[in-house]
């Protein structure tokens, strides 16, 4: 049972609000069903702090934080969470194709030019299965 008057409770609230309307409800639900037992403190955690604390601060929009983070995941070579995180803010609009392209073309310059060549590829993947699937742009 939850405490609504306990701040871990109203920051894994206010995280999953946060996580859903970043990453889209398909993404958050696969990844709630694949919570085990394992991995379900992990799962809080993140939800809890990474969302109901980093991405909910009023200092960066939405938009400004979905730039820093395509550019550390490139920078880290994180991608799958590339993938991720470049479908869902394509897909809410949040950023164009256009944006993501200038994004990779500047960490090209400051992370390397083969990891911004696996992004190019990584993301024209995810462009064509959003068109394909109508959420292009």
């Amino acid at each position: 049972m939850t405490d609504r008057n306990d701040p871990d409770d109203h920051r894994l609230r206010a995280g999953m609000s946060v996580r859903r309307s970043v990453l889209g409800d398909a993404h958050v639900d696969r990844a709630v069903a694949q919570t085990t037992p394992f991995s379900e403190e992990f799962q809080s955690l993140i939800t809890r702090y990474a969302w109901g604390e980093i991405w909910s601060r009023p200092g960066l929009d939405v938009r400004t934080r979905r730039i820093l983070v395509i550019g550390t995941l490139l920078a880290l070579n994180h991608w799958e969470e590339l993938a991720m995180h470049v479908r869902a803010a394509l897909s809410s609009k949040d950023l164009s194709v256009d944006d993501v392209k200038e994004i990779v073309l500047q960490q090209a310059i400051y992370c390397g030019v083969p990891a911004s060549n696996t992004a190019f590829r990584i993301i024209g993947e995810v462009v064509a299965s959003l068109a394909a699937s109508g959420g292009g742009q």
